[in-house]
């Protein structure tokens, strides 16, 4: 293992990210622990309700997940009536996903409480405020770290 000087690492930040996630994902998990499902199939869920008609290597890439563990999540939701698959209009080897009126209301009973808490968190803040975490969270997903990476090479 490299050394590295533990006073350039952010603790506090990463403290707080950790217990915001924690508390983020614990309504939802709640709810999903009741229908015997997990983090997985709320992503599904929340995606294909999102966007639906998204094809299913749309979903892998977003996800980022193997193509088996999205085989498993995604045959219980179908199963279940939450996910409807059909095949592409164009290529009928596409798999296109929709969302079944119960998936569309999942989607929503899991998001409402995430939604609430983060309008209780936005409370106090000025637009301008709110702007800034939304710009600092888009800053911290992968491909903006990667951009950013780059830039500093070159």
């Amino acid at each position: 293992m490299p050394h590295i000087d533990d006073k350039s690492i952010d603790f506090e930040t990463i403290e707080l990210f950790f217990f915001a996630y924690r508390d983020f994902v614990s309504d939802p998990d709640e709810i999903l622990e009741k229908l015997g499902y997990g983090r997985a199939h709320h992503r599904v869920v929340y995606f294909v309700s999102r966007q639906p008609g998204m094809t299913v290597a749309d979903l892998l890439s977003i996800l980022r997940i193997t193509k088996q563990s999205l085989a498993r999540v995604l045959k219980e939701l179908i199963e279940q009536g939450y996910i409807r698959q059909m095949t592409g209009p164009a290529d009928r080897r596409q798999r296109r996903l929709y969302p079944t009126l119960a998936g569309r209301e999942l989607a929503l009973a899991l998001s409402d409480p995430q939604s609430r808490r983060i309008a209780n968190a936005f409370k106090g803040l000025t637009p301008d405020q709110m702007q800034a975490v939304r710009v600092f969270l888009n800053a911290m997903r992968s491909e903006a770290v990667e951009s950013t990476a780059q830039i500093e090479e070159s």
